[in-house]
């Protein structure tokens, strides 16, 4: 359990790094903590807070829903695959909080906010697999 939530730190560290590079190389400014603090009007620290254990959440799920079930041998790829599903669970997480929280305008080009977010998410995923597995 403890490599799991290891796991979901490094794996958000990672994704936050991602964050703060993209827009260093023209993508729009993405900040999940500032989204989740904005769209449920709570401080920052809370959206912080929130994205750390929603990271920690995810890995749990990796290690012992994901993992056991998926039969890929190399950890980057079964990291990346893990990271893309967790994508598109948190398009459908946002859809259904959208409807229920108003959301924060998006900055920039859809299509380049959908790109970082995967590239994220997927970052995420592979920091999360060779984090549980070392």
């Amino acid at each position: 359990m403890s490599k799991s939530i290891l796991g979901g730190i490094v794996g958000t560290i990672f994704m936050i790094i991602i964050t703060i590079v993209a827009p260093m190389i023209g993508m729009p400014k993405m900040s999940p903590p500032d989204m989740l603090a904005g769209m449920m009007n709570v401080p920052i620290i809370v959206g912080w807070t929130m994205h750390f254990m929603i990271g920690i959440i995810f890995a749990l799920a990796y290690v012992y829903l994901f993992a056991p079930k998926v039969n890929i041998d190399n950890l980057v790829v079964k990291g990346a695959v893990f990271g893309f599903a967790v994508f598109i669970f948190a398009q459908i997480a946002m859809a259904i909080m959208g409807a229920i929280f108003s959301m924060p305008a998006t900055e920039g080009s859809m299509i380049l906010v959908i790109i970082g977010s995967i590239i994220g998410h997927v970052v995420f995923g592979i920091g999360v697999s060779k984090t549980v597995n070392y």
